[in-house]
C-alpha cells in the first residue's frame, strides 16, 4: 500500500524508515505514527470507504485546520476521538500480524488490542453531527465542537454559491449581535451598509435584541469563546482561496466597522470582537505567508546563484510575487480594520471594550513586528497607561511586558521608552495595587535594558516601607535583582556560591543603611527581598561576617547592628513567623512539605549557630541594639540538637551568657528579650538542659531580690536611685513572665512607700507594677485552686488593701507644674500610672467576679469620694498639655498617650460595671469631642456598651453628660477674659449634643422615643432653672433632640414651654431669652413638617439620602450576631450628626474588652502588659 503524509513536514520519508511501516494503525479511515507524529492516510481511501457520503473531504484547504486542531482526530463519521499516547504494549499482536490485518482489509482486530491513552465515557447518541440545516449561529450558540465541520461546509457553499453563503455569514454576524435581520440575497450588491446598520439600531431601540455576549445564561457561556473560535477557523479555512478575493472579507468588514460604531453596547463589543479577532486570525495566516516567502525566495536565490534560468526560476519568480501579493492584500486588511475600528474603540465608553482593543494591540505587535512594531501604533499602549480604569491601565502595562520581553523588539522602542518611561514609573505607585505590582514588573523589563537610571529609580525605593504586601514584595524583587544581584549590570561578576553571599549580604548591608536609624524600617526590607535572596538564608556566611572571620571584610557598628538584625529577622522568616504585621491578622496555615521544610530550616538555623553562638554573644553581648535580637534567636532553635550532637556545654554556656546580659542591660527591649529566651530554654528544654535552664532560672530570681534589696538600702542612706529603678524594671519583666515569689519584698515596698516623700515619680511607678502584678499573680493561684488557703487568702486581702492604701493616697497629692519652672510635685507619668494601676485592681476585684463564691470576701468597690477623686486625676491627664504628652510619650514603657490610658481605665469600669454609672459614664460621655479621634473612639465604644447593658439609664447618662459639658463652658464663661475659650466650649457642648443625638435614628427613634422625651424635658427643666442664664443650654444641647421627636411631642414641648414664659416679660433681656426664641422656632418648624414615623421614608428621600435597609436584613438573617442599632447609630454620629445613614460596626459581638479597644492605637490591659 501507497502512503502520504497529510501535511508536509521535513521528516524522513516514510520509505526510508523502517519503524514508519511498523508502527501505523488503521483507525476509523485515519492514521498515526508515533514515530514522526504524523497523521497518515492511505493514498486510495476513497475506494476503501464504503459511504461517500460520510466520508470526509480531504482537500487543501481541509489541512491546514485539521493539522492545527490539536489531539482531535477527524473520523469520516464525523465523530471525534484523540490520539493515542502510545502505540503497542507487551500484549500487542507481532508485526507480521499487524500488517496482514484481519484479512479484510479494515485491521478491526489490532484497534481492539491497541491500548487506550485515556479511556473515555461515550454514551449512546452522545456524538453530535454537524447538519446541514443547522445555521451558523446556532452553531456557534450550542455546539463549539461542531464549527470546524459548519465552517468547512460553509466554505464548500461559498465555492458555489458565493452570495448566498455570504448571506449566511453576514446573518450570522447580526445573529451574534442578538437581531434577527434579514438580508436579501437578490439585493445583496446593491443594499447598502449604513442602511442595514441603521435598521438594526432601531431594532436594539426598540428593545428587540438578544444579549448573547453578556448573557448569563449556562448555555452560552462559551459564546464568546466559539465565536472567536469561529472566526479563526474560517480564515484558516479560506487562505487559499476566498481570503484573498477581495469581495468576501471586504464586505464583512464593512458591516463590523459599521456595527462598532453604533449606539447599542452589545453591537459594539461584538463587532470588536469580531474585528480584533480577525486581525489577530490574519497575523496567523500572514505570518505562513512571510514564511513560504522567504523559503521562495531563499530557493530563487540558490538558483540564481547555480545561474540557472528556466521554467524552474520563472516558477519560483511566480510564487514569490503571488505570495507577496497575498501579504500586501492581508496587511491592507488589517490596516483598514486597525483605522476603522480600533482607533475609535480603544476609547470606548465600555472599559471591557477598551480593554480587548488594548489586549488585542499587544499580540498584534509581538506577533507581527514587521508591521505593528511602530510608534504609529504604540503609541495607543502609551496613551492608555493614563486610563481612569485600573483594569486598561494593567492591560496596557502586561501588553507592554510581553513587547519589551522580546530582546529584538527594544531598538524600535527607543523613542516610545523616552515618551513613556516617566508615566511607568509613576505607575508603580498606582492606586490600584494589581496595577503597581504589574507596573513594577515593566520597570524591571526596562532595568534589563539598561533603558532607565538609577537616578530614575529613586522614588520606588520609598515603596519598599509601602502598606501592601504585594507592592513591597514586588519592588523587593526589583531591588534584589537590580541592586542586590546586580541581574542587570553588563559589569556583573562571578565567583564562588560563598563569595557570592558575602557580596550579596554587603550590598544588602549597604541598602539598610538607608533605614538604619528605624529598626521597623530595617525589617520591612528584610522582608521585601526575602523571598528572593538565598544569601539570606546562608547563616553560616552571616555568622562568618559578624565573627570578622573574613579579613576583606570589615563591618562598621551600623552594618554590624543591621546584619544581626538581618540573622534574626531571616532565622524568624525560615520557621514560618511573620517579621511584618499583616492586614488581615488572619493565622498561617501551611501544608505538610511546609511544615517539613520549615522544620528543616530550624535544624539548619541550629547547626549553623550551635557552636559560635557563644562566640557571638561574647562579642556582642554589651551592645543593647544588638543583644535583643541576637539573645532571642535561641527560641527559634531546636533545642533537642544540642544533646544529640553532644553540644550541652554549648547550650549551658549560651544560658550563662544570657543571664549576664540580664544583669548588663536595663532597657526593655534586652530585658524582655533574655526572659523570653531563658523562660523558653526551661519550658522547651529536654531532659538534662531543661534542668540545667529552669535551675539558673531560680538563680537569676534569687539575685535579682538581692540586688533589689541592696538597691533599696543605698536608696535609704542616700545613695543615687538608678540602681534600684534598673532592677526594679527587670523585677517587671520577669514578672509579665511568670510569677516571682516577692513576699517579703512586697512589705518593704510599702513600707518604702509610705515612709518616703521625695523618691523619683519613675521609681515609684515601677514599684507600684511590681505590686500590681504580684497581687495579680497571686489572685491568679487562688483563682486556679492552687493555694487555696485562709493564710494565703489573708495574705492576699492585706496585699491587696495595702496597695488600695498608696494609690488612694496618691490621689491625694497635687499633680501641677510650680510657677518657678521646677519640677512638678506630682508628674504626669506617675499620675497616668496611678489612675491606671487603680483601674485595673478595681476591675480585677469588682464584687461580681466574687459574689457567691468562696472567695466573695475578695468582692472591692471604690467609695464615692475615691471615685471621684479618681475622675479628677484622670480630667487632669485629659488636659494635660501637647508638649507634656510628647515628653512622656519618647519615654521607655509609655506606648499610649495619657490621654488614652486614663480614658481606657475609666471606660473599662463603666463597660465591666465595677462602679456605678451614674457618676462616672456621664463625666467619660462629656469628653467625648475634647481630646481628639484616638479619645473620642473609646468614648464611642462605651457609649455603645451603655446602650446595650444600661438602656434604661441612657437617658439620664446623656442628659448629665450634656449638663457637664453645659458647667464647663459657664466656667469659662465666668472668666470673662478670653472669649474664644468660651465660644469654642460653647462649640464642644453644641458638639457633644449633636453626636449623641446621631446615636437615636432610623429605627432606633421608636425604640427610644421615651428616652429622646425625657432628655428633652429634662433639658427644659435645667434651663429654666435659671432662666434665662442658663438658657442657652436649650440652643447648645437640647435643639439636636427635638429634631429626633415625632410631631406629637414637638407640639407637647412647645406647650410647655410656652406655659412656663405667660407671667415673665422676655423683653427685659432680649439677648438672655434669644435661645428660648430658637427653641421655640424649632417646635414649631418640627410640628409644621408633620414629620411622623410613617412618613419618614418619605422625608428622607426629599433630603436625598435614601435609609440603607441592608442592616435591617442582616438583623434577621443573623440574629444576635448583626450589628445592632444602638451602634450603628453611633458610628454614623461620628461622620455627620446629621446625617441618617446607618453604618455597620462589626465589632459588636466581640468581647466586652475587645470592644472598647478596637482603635489601631489601643492597647489590652488584660495582661497588663502596657501600663
Amino acid at each position: 500500500m501507497r502512503w502520504a503524509t497529510f501535511w508536509s513536514s521535513p521528516s524522513p520519508s516514510p520509505g526510508n524508515c523502517s519503524l514508519h511501516r511498523r508502527c501505523c494503525c488503521h483507525l476509523a479511515g485515519d492514521f498515526y505514527c508515533r514515530y514522526h507524529e504524523d497523521v497518515l492516510f492511505p493514498a486510495g481511501m476513497e475506494e476503501v470507504a464504503e459511504d461517500s457520503a460520510t466520508l470526509m473531504r480531504y482537500s487543501k484547504k481541509a489541512r491546514v485546520s485539521l493539522a492545527t486542531g490539536g489531539s482531535s482526530i477527524n473520523k469520516p463519521d464525523g465523530s471525534v476521538r484523540e490520539k493515542p499516547d502510545r502505540i503497542g504494549g507487551p500484549g500487542d499482536q507481532s508485526t507480521d500480524e499487524l500488517e496482514r490485518g484481519s484479512g479484510d482489509g479494515t485491521f478491526e482486530d489490532f484497534e481492539e488490542a491497541v491500548p487506550k491513552a485515556r479511556k473515555k465515557r461515550t454514551v449512546e447518541g452522545s456524538t453530535v453531527t454537524f447538519k446541514a440545516d443547522q445555521s451558523l449561529i446556532e452553531v456557534i450558540k450550542n455546539n463549539g465542537k461542531l464549527i470546524p465541520q459548519a465552517v468547512k461546509h460553509w466554505v464548500e457553499r461559498y465555492e458555489s454559491d458565493p452570495k448566498h453563503a455570504m448571506v449566511e455569514l453576514l446573518m450570522m454576524l447580526f445573529g451574534a449581535c442578538g437581531a434577527k435581520y434579514q438580508l436579501r440575497e437578490d439585493f445583496l450588491d446593491e443594499t447598502d451598509v449604513d442602511d442595514v446598520v441603521v435598521a438594526l439600531v432601531n431594532l436594539a431601540r426598540r428593545g428587540e435584541i438578544e444579549d448573547y455576549y453578556g448573557s448569563k445564561r449556562k448555555e452560552l457561556k462559551n459564546f464568546k469563546e466559539n465565536l472567536v473560535a469561529f472566526l479563526d477557523n474560517l480564515v484558516i479555512e479560506c487562505q487559499n482561496g476566498p481570503l484573498f478575493d477581495q469581495v468576501l472579507f471586504e464586505k464583512c468588514m464593512d458591516y463590523i466597522i459599521a456595527l462598532s460604531c453604533t449606539p447599542p453596547r452589545v453591537y459594539r463589543q461584538v463587532a470588536s470582537l469580531v474585528g480584533l479577532q480577525l486581525v489577530t486570525s490574519f497575523i496567523s495566516v500572514a505570518k505562513t505567508l512571510g514564511s513560504q516567502r522567504e523559503t521562495t525566495q531563499r530557493q530563487l536565490n540558490a538558483e540564481k546563484k547555480k545561474r540557472n534560468e528556466g521554467p524552474r526560476v520563472e516558477s519560483l519568480n511566480k510564487r514569490l510575487s503571488m505570495t507577496h501579493e497575498k501579504i500586501t492584500v492581508i496587511e491592507e486588511m488589517m490596516r483598514k480594520t486597525f483605522t476603522g475600528l480600533f482607533v475609535h474603540r480603544y476609547r470606548d465608553i465600555d472599559p471591557n471594550i477598551r480593554m480587548s482593543c488594548i489586549q488585542s494591540l499587544g499580540i498584534w505587535i509581538v506577533s507581527y513586528p514587521s508591521l505593528f512594531l511602530q510608534d504609529l501604533y504604540l503609541k495607543y499602549l502609551g496613551w492608555t497607561l493614563n486610563d481612569k480604569i485600573s483594569g486598561v491601565r494593567k492591560t496596557s502595562i502586561l501588553a507592554l511586558q510581553n513587547l519589551y520581553e522580546v530582546d529584538d523588539n527594544v531598538p524600535s522602542l527607543g523613542l516610545f521608552t523616552e515618551r513613556f518611561s516617566n508615566r511607568m514609573i509613576e505607575l508603580a505607585n498606582d492606586i490600584d495595587v494589581s496595577v503597581a505590582v504589574a507596573a513594577i514588573g515593566l520597570l524591571k523589563q526596562l532595568l534589563r535594558h539598561q533603558l532607565l537610571s538609577d537616578d530614575d529609580l529613586g522614588p520606588l525605593y520609598d515603596l519598599l516601607i509601602d502598606e501592601p504586601s504585594e507592592i513591597r514584595h514586588a519592588i523587593g524583587e526589583l531591588v534584589y535583582d537590580h541592586l542586590i544581584a546586580q541581574k542587570f549590570s553588563s559589569s556583573r561578576s562571578r565567583g564562588s556560591e560563598g563569595d557570592a553571599s558575602e557580596v550579596h549580604l554587603g550590598r544588602m548591608l549597604q541598602i539598610l543603611r538607608e533605614f538604619s536609624a528605624d529598626p521597623i524600617l530595617c525589617t520591612y526590607v528584610m522582608d521585601d527581598v526575602w523571598d528572593y535572596m538565598e544569601s539570606m538564608k546562608d547563616w553560616k556566611c552571616i555568622v562568618s561576617m559578624l565573627l570578622d572571620e573574613n579579613p576583606l571584610i570589615e563591618l562598621t557598628d551600623v552594618d554590624a547592628t543591621n546584619l544581626v538584625r538581618l540573622l534574626y529577622a531571616s532565622a524568624r522568616k525560615a520557621v514560618g513567623e511573620r517579621i511584618v504585621p499583616a492586614t488581615d491578622n488572619r493565622k498561617q496555615s501551611y501544608t505538610k512539605a511546609q511544615k517539613e521544610a520549615l522544620e528543616n530550616n530550624r535544624r539548619d538555623i541550629t547547626v549553623a549557630m550551635m557552636k559560635n553562638y557563644p562566640q557571638l554573644l561574647r562579642k556582642f553581648m554589651a551592645d543593647k541594639e544588638k543583644a535583643p535580637s541576637l539573645v532571642e534567636i535561641i527560641v527559634h532553635l531546636k533545642l533537642e540538637l544540642y544533646s544529640l550532637k553532644r553540644q550541652e556545654q554549648n547550650f549551658k554556656t549560651v544560658l550563662q551568657l544570657i543571664k549576664e546580659a540580664f544583669f548588663k542591660h536595663g532597657e526593655k527591649d534586652p530585658l524582655r528579650s533574655c526572659v523570653k529566651a531563658i523562660t523558653f530554654c526551661s519550658r522547651e528544654g529536654q531532659g538534662e538542659l531543661q534542668d540545667f535552664a529552669q535551675n539558673l532560672l531560680k538563680e537569676l530570681e534569687d539575685e535579682l531580690i538581692v540586688k533589689i534589696r541592696s538597691a533599696m538600702k543605698e536608696v535609704a542612706e542616700g545613695d543615687d536611685e538608678y540602681s534600684f529603678l534598673v532592677n526594679l524594671k527587670r523585677l517587671y519583666e520577669l514578672q509579665l513572665a511568670k510569677p516571682v515569689p516577692i513576699e517579703n519584698l512586697y512589705e518593704e515596698f510599702v513600707i518604702t512607700l509610705r515612709s518616703s516623700q521625695s523618691m523619683d515619680d519613675e521609681v515609684v511607678g515601677f514599684m507600684l507594677l511590681n505590686m500590681y502584678l504580684h497581687v495579680a499573680w497571686c489572685l491568679h493561684s487562688i483563682s486556679d485552686g492552687e493555694s487555696l488557703s485562709e493564710t494565703s487568702l489573708s495574705s492576699l486581702l492585706s496585699k491587696r488593701n495595702a496597695l488600695f492604701g498608696l494609690l488612694e493616697s496618691l490621689l491625694n497629692v497635687p499633680c501641677e507644674a510650680p510657677e518657678d519652672g521646677k519640677d512638678r510635685k506630682y508628674g504626669s507619668l506617675l499620675a497616668c500610672r496611678v489612675c491606671t494601676i487603680l483601674a485595673e485592681m478595681w476591675c480585677l476585684f469588682r464584687k461580681s467576679n466574687y459574689s457567691s463564691t468562696k472567695l466573695e470576701q475578695l468582692g472591692f468597690c471604690p467609695d464615692a469620694s475615691v471615685l471621684q477623686k479618681f475622675w479628677a486625676l484622670c480630667v487632669q491627664q485629659l488636659n494635660i498639655s501637647d508638649e507634656i504628652e510628647d515628653e512622656d510619650l519618647n519615654r521607655e514603657y509609655i506606648e499610649d498617650t495619657h490621654r488614652e490610658a486614663v480614658m481606657i481605665g475609666a471606660a473599662k469600669l463603666v463597660a465591666t460595671d465595677t462602679v456605678p454609672k451614674d457618676y462616672l459614664a456621664p463625666g467619660i460621655i462629656s469628653h467625648f469631642v475634647m481630646h481628639g479621634t484616638s479619645v473620642a473612639e473609646i468614648v464611642k465604644q462605651v457609649v455603645s456598651v451603655l446602650k446595650k447593658t444600661a438602656s434604661h439609664d441612657v437617658s439620664n447618662i446623656f442628659l448629665e453628660a450634656m449638663k457637664r459639658a453645659y458647667q464647663r463652658h459657664v466656667v469659662e464663661l465666668s472668666k470673662g477674659d478670653d472669649e474664644s475659650s468660651a465660644s469654642k466650649s460653647f462649640a464642644e457642648c453644641k458638639d457633644l449634643a449633636a453626636r449623641l443625638s446621631g446615636t437615636f435614628m432610623g429605627a432606633a427613634r421608636s425604640k427610644h422615643r421615651v428616652d429622646i422625651l425625657h432628655i428633652v424635658k429634662g433639658g427644659v427643666s435645667f434651663a429654666f432653672l435659671d432662666a434665662p442664664r442658663k438658657l442657652s443650654f436649650l440652643e447648645g444641647a437640647v435643639i439636636p433632640f427635638v429634631s429626633k421627636l415625632p410631631s406629637s411631642d414637638a407640639l407637647d414641648i412647645l406647650k410647655d414651654v410656652q406655659k412656663r414664659t405667660e407671667n415673665v416679660n422676655t423683653d427685659e433681656d432680649p439677648s438672655g431669652w434669644r435661645p428660648y426664641y430658637t427653641f421655640v422656632d424649632k417646635l414649631r418648624e418640627k410640628y409644621a413638617k408633620n414629620e411622623g414615623f410613617q412618613d419618614e421614608k418619605e422625608s428622607v428621600k426629599r433630603r436625598g439620602r435614601p435609609r440603607k435597609r441592608r442592616n435591617i436584613q442582616g438583623k434577621k438573617l443573623f440574629d444576635g450576631q448583626g450589628s445592632s442599632e444602638e451602634e450603628d447609630a453611633i458610628s454614623a454620629s461620628d461622620q455627620d450628626a446629621q446625617d441618617e445613614e446607618q453604618e455597620d460596626d462589626p465589632d459588636e459581638d466581640a468581647p466586652l474588652i475587645n470592644s472598647l479597644i478596637s482603635s489601631s492605637k489601643l492597647r489590652c490591659f488584660e495582661n497588663t502588659r502596657h501600663l
